[in-house]
């Protein structure tokens, strides 16, 4: 039986969500790649206990993460079953619902029968009875937003949820969304969006500057872009790398020699830092204190390890914001 060190909170820093009485680690674990029926369960398993031994203590799954979908919330809730059933009160685990999960109308997108249905399978899969946060995982163009936020808002009172979070969304639709939220009594406290220092989505729909004026966090999922943020590309695509083994949400097409000769210079600059690639790059994510945590994936404990390591980060200079800007921010 898995027995959590004594030490996990000792280094770990925490920061408030928005202005709710939530806080996150700065690095929380996300599972949207690597516990997929594909993967070797020992695997899952280092990877959470090298997390929760490091005072991560956020899970962050959804309902179509696999493959095949709802296989890494089925094989998380294993993990919990058998080793970490002890440590729940001390987890955030989230889930979220908004893509395909099973074929025909009521599968899809953000009706109250789709939402409340697929949080119900959720929590089954994972053996739990309620989860700290469900988000609604992507704008729908046809689902009235009011039937989706009362779906949201209904989870939270019938105790399947603690709290409500948005995925994906725009500034002005996350606006409208949390008016509605606000009037129902519902604690909605978090966006998930992807940032990075290539995909700056969030600054230009005005997501970041609204959840900061609504004093909503943000937790930034793909920080490191897919792995683009890190050593693995330096000097081509390694054979095991995510480009080389899946395809799926990185392609060859998208390492031109443009972007690697980009992320060269900025390995350069994390460098005459004393930092990995990856340490600058969620040092860049976090800089300004608008987002509340980084969401990695990660398919060796050891990489968990080197991304805590932010933890330590120093301040950038304006100097080097404007260097990482003149290489990126156009592109």
């Amino acid at each position: 039986m898995y027995k959590a060190s004594d030490t996990r909170y000792n280094e770990t820093a925490y920061n408030r969500c928005g202005c709710s009485g939530l806080k996150l680690p700065v690095v929380s674990l996300g599972l949207w790649h690597n516990f997929g029926d594909t993967a070797a369960f020992s695997n899952m398993k280092a990877l959470c206990f090298t997390a929760f031994d490091n005072g991560i203590t956020h899970f962050d799954l959804a309902n179509n993460y696999g493959p095949e979908p709802g296989s890494a919330e089925r094989n998380f809730g294993r993990i919990l079953k058998e080793d970490l059933a002890g440590y729940r009160d001390e987890m955030i685990i989230s889930t979220k619902a908004g893509y395909t999960m099973w074929p025909g109308p009521y599968g899809d997108w953000g009706s109250r029968k789709y939402l409340l249905a697929s949080l119900d399978q959720s929590l089954q899969r994972m053996g739990l009875e309620y989860v700290d946060i469900f988000y609604h995982h992507r704008m729908d163009p046809e689902t009235p937003l009011e039937e989706t936020m009362d779906a949201l808002d209904q989870a939270v009172r019938s105790g399947k949820a603690l709290y409500a979070g948005l995925s994906n969304y725009d500034g002005p639709t996350m606006v409208k969304a949390g008016k509605i939220l606000k009037e129902m009594g519902c604690p909605f406290i978090i966006n998930q969006n992807s940032y990075n220092i290539f995909n700056r989505t969030i600054e230009n729909n005005g997501l970041k500057a609204a959840a900061v004026e609504q004093k909503k966090g943000i937790i930034s999922f793909s920080p490191l872009a897919q792995g683009m943020l890190t050593d693995r590309y330096l000097k081509g695509i390694p054979s095991d790398s995510r480009i080389a083994t899946d395809g799926r949400f990185l392609h060859k097409d998208q390492l031109t020699q443009e972007r690697l000769d980009c992320i060269r210079q900025l390995d350069s600059i994390a460098r005459s830092r004393g930092e990995s690639l990856a340490q600058m790059a969620l040092g860049w994510v976090l800089r300004d204190g608008a987002v509340t945590s980084v969401l990695i994936g990660a398919s060796k404990p050891e990489q968990i390890l080197d991304n805590l390591k932010v933890i330590k980060h120093s301040p950038f200079t304006a100097e080097e914001l404007r260097k990482i800007d003149s290489l990126t921010a156009e592109k």
